[in-house]
């Protein structure tokens, strides 16, 4: 029988996993308090960093539906579970990880799939989706001005055309 204070941390676990767009396991060996402190804050608002019981962590992952991260279970485990933007987080893991190497990225979850640490470093070199977004509509406000242009020229070109076949026209008929 499971006792209840296991039970409760099983259940918030699932919970997390559950509610979180993205989880990454992270192995955090050699790091200091302080050092955690300000990884937590580099990862961003819509992130929570917490160090977890491998057993606990792994029961809790299958409750959610998560299988695929089982073998990241070992040695000193922290997941970050990233509710907003996963690219802001993963940018502030490998950033952190750049200047502090006891930082180990094992993997994660992404909406369901499982990411690799190497798929998490390029999640990390995208771009923010606000700026994704906001390139989508330049080039969307760009491909609206274009068809305009277009829409617009087609009959101007019509009345140019007209206009020279009646100018021929008339030549024609003054001519005979």
């Amino acid at each position: 029988m499971a006792r209840p204070d296991k039970a409760a941390a099983v259940a918030e676990l699932t919970e997390q996993f559950r509610s979180s767009n993205a989880a990454v396991l992270t192995e955090y060996r050699g790091l200091t308090v302080a050092q955690l402190k300000t990884l937590r804050r580099s990862l961003g608002e819509d992130a929570q960093y917490a160090v977890v019981k491998n057993t606990l962590t792994k029961i809790a992952a299958n409750e959610a539906g998560i299988s695929t991260l089982d073998d990241l279970f070992n040695g000193p485990t922290a997941v970050a579970f990233i509710t907003g933007d996963p690219v802001t987080s993963a940018k502030g893991l490998r950033d952190f990880a750049k200047d502090n190497p006891n930082l180990v990225i094992k993997g994660g979850v992404l909406d369901g799939k499982a990411l690799s640490a190497d798929e998490i470093k390029k999640l990390a070199d995208l771009e923010s989706r606000e700026v994704l977004l906001s390139k989508l509509a330049g080039a969307m406000k760009g491909k609206q001005s274009q068809a305009a242009s277009l829409f617009q020229a087609l009959p101007t070109k019509l009345v140019r055309t007209v206009d020279a076949l009646r100018a021929k026209q008339d030549e024609q008929g003054g001519a005979e």
